[in-house]
């Protein structure tokens, strides 16, 4: 599958995953059971940067014999990189970061975060998504795609 093509499948998983799972948590959050799932059109380039940084970096990984907690805390360092650059590219453009942490949401007290991009409460998040992007990787390296 060629990279552009990995890109688009990276930018894709990365949008159903995060309308999936806000569409899950609205109930708890707003107490509404239309289950509402939202993302952010700048959200697909953001995910799709895996296949350009994520699989090179997964394959030199298996190659090394990493154990699996060495590649998920990798690979969550590598999603807070790549959220916190987004983010910050985005805010340079447009003035906001579409998911800014720094604003309050309902009751809750603002959670911690770093300058609204990243929030540390998403680590074990991050880790689990990032042993999933394994195996996205190994199943698009078995797609082959007729021209």
């Amino acid at each position: 599958m060629s990279k552009p093509a990995r890109f688009v499948a990276y930018g894709l998983a990365g949008w159903c995953s995060e309308i999936l799972t806000t569409g899950l948590r609205s109930h708890g959050r707003d107490g509404d059971w239309r289950l509402t799932g939202h993302t952010y059109l700048w959200m697909l380039p953001i995910y799709g940067v895996a296949a350009v940084l994520f699989e090179p970096a997964h394959d030199a990984a298996r190659a090394a014999g990493w154990p699996w907690w060495a590649r998920g805390a990798a690979w969550t360092a590598g999603i807070y990189s790549v959220e916190a650059a987004g983010g910050e590219l985005i805010r340079l453009g447009t003035g906001e970061v579409p998911w800014d942490y720094a604003r309050p949401r309902g009751r809750k007290p603002v959670p911690r975060h770093f300058r609204g991009l990243v929030r540390p409460a998403y680590a074990p998040i991050w880790f689990a998504v990032g042993l999933g992007m394994e195996r996205l990787h190994d199943l698009l390296d078995r797609v082959e795609i007729a021209d």
